[in-house]
C-alpha cells in the first residue's frame, strides 16, 4: 500500500466510525411514575365497579415494574399473574388475549407459552403513546382473562388524552 493511500484510508475509517455512532444513539418514550399510578389505580377501580378484587401491575417499556395496586381481598396469585401479564403485553407489543388466542389457533405459535416470564391469558396491554409501546398493564384477579382485559381497557381510555 502506497503511504499516500494509508491517511487516506485511515481518514475514511474515521468518518465510518463517526456514522456509525451517529446513529447508535436513540431517543425513546417511556412511562413516568405519575402515569403509572394512574393506569394501575384506574384499572383496580374499574375492576371494582363490576365487584372484582383485583391487582394492576404496571410496567414500562423495558418490561420493569413502575406501579403496583392491589385491591383489598385480592387473592396472592394476582401480583405475579398482573406482573407476568404487564411484562408479556410489553414484551410483545401485543395484548396477551390476543397473544393466547393465536397461539391457541397457530401451531407454530404454540410454543409462546414456554418463554420463560410469558403468561398467555387475557388481562395485560401495552401502552401506547402514538404507536409507540412506552410500557403495558396487567390485570390479574377478575373471574376470566377477558373480564381483565376489559378492565384495562377501560383504564387506558381513561388515560388517552395522557398519551398523546
Amino acid at each position: 500500500m502506497s503511504r499516500i493511500a494509508t491517511p487516506a484510508l485511515a481518514i475514511a475509517l474515521c468518518l465510518l466510525g463517526t456514522a456509525a455512532q451517529a446513529q447508535a444513539i436513540r431517543s425513546e418514550k417511556n412511562m413516568s411514575l405519575e402515569l403509572a399510578n394512574q393506569i394501575a389505580a384506574r384499572s383496580v377501580a374499574a375492576c371494582a365497579a363490576n365487584g372484582y378484587a383485583v391487582t394492576a401491575t404496571v410496567v414500562d417499556r423495558a418490561g420493569t415494574v413502575r406501579a403496583v395496586q392491589r385491591a383489598d381481598n385480592a387473592g396472592p396469585h394476582t401480583l405475579e399473574a398482573s406482573r407476568l401479564k404487564a411484562y408479556t403485553a410489553a414484551s410483545a407489543k401485543n395484548s396477551t388475549l390476543a397473544i393466547m388466542e393465536g397461539a391457541q389457533k397457530n401451531p407454530g405459535a404454540a410454543n409462546l407459552v414456554n418463554i420463560p416470564g410469558y403468561l398467555l391469558l387475557g388481562g395485560g396491554l401495552p401502552v401506547k403513546a402514538g404507536n409507540e409501546v412506552i410500557g403495558a398493564v396487567g390485570i390479574g384477579g377478575a373471574p376470566g382473562g377477558h373480564l381483565d382485559d376489559q378492565c384495562a381497557q377501560t383504564a387506558l381510555g381513561q388515560v388517552q388524552d395522557l398519551l398523546k
